[in-house]
């Protein structure tokens, strides 16, 4: 019987690659889900990257003032990432400070939920209503009314991104 939830994810690993073992990625986050964040800072998340979350993750600082969400595997590669750039650029200073001096270990509880502290909700304006966006190997944590607006601009530019994007393959 599967009792908690490092079990749980294990559990659902193991069957997912066994049911798709070709798959290059089976752990990719993807979609948008409208959440709420309770007056103690607590966010649930969807129920389909809980298991990828289940041996715990890191929540930091993001860019567009959102949170960006890892799990402790694809943090490793990130943290890593930024420790090796020069420190000599301030620029290369600054982007290690935002995201390495900003995160914070978490972990998903018993009934799916991550205790999001205060200096984080403070700097994504989180309110009571968020958005949990997938983004590949991270997800990214919104407050409702910010991602609306930052949505909207995007999509009102959408075909000049993608002129821009067209140079880089995309």
């Amino acid at each position: 019987m599967v009792t908690s939830g490092k079990e749980w994810g294990k559990f659902w690993r193991a069957s997912y690659v066994k049911k798709y073992p070709f798959s290059p990625n089976p752990f990719m986050f993807i979609g948008e889900y409208h959440h709420t964040v309770d007056n103690k800072g607590r966010l649930a998340i969807p129920i389909k990257f809980r298991a990828s979350l289940s041996e715990g993750a890191v929540v930091t600082r993001g860019l567009d003032r959102s949170l960006f969400l890892y799990t402790k595997k694809e943090w490793e590669v990130l943290a890593t990432k930024l420790a090796n750039l020069p420190m000599s650029q301030a620029d290369t200073r600054a982007f290690a400070r935002l995201m390495l001096a900003g995160a914070m270990e978490v972990e998903v509880d018993k009934t799916g939920r991550i205790n999001i502290p205060e200096y984080l909700r403070t700097y994504a304006g989180l309110s009571k209503n968020a958005v949990v966006a997938g983004l590949y190997n991270r997800l990214e944590i919104w407050d409702a009314a910010t991602w609306k607006m930052y949505a909207q601009q995007t999509e009102a530019q959408g075909n000049n991104i993608a002129e821009r994007l067209g140079g880089l393959g995309v």
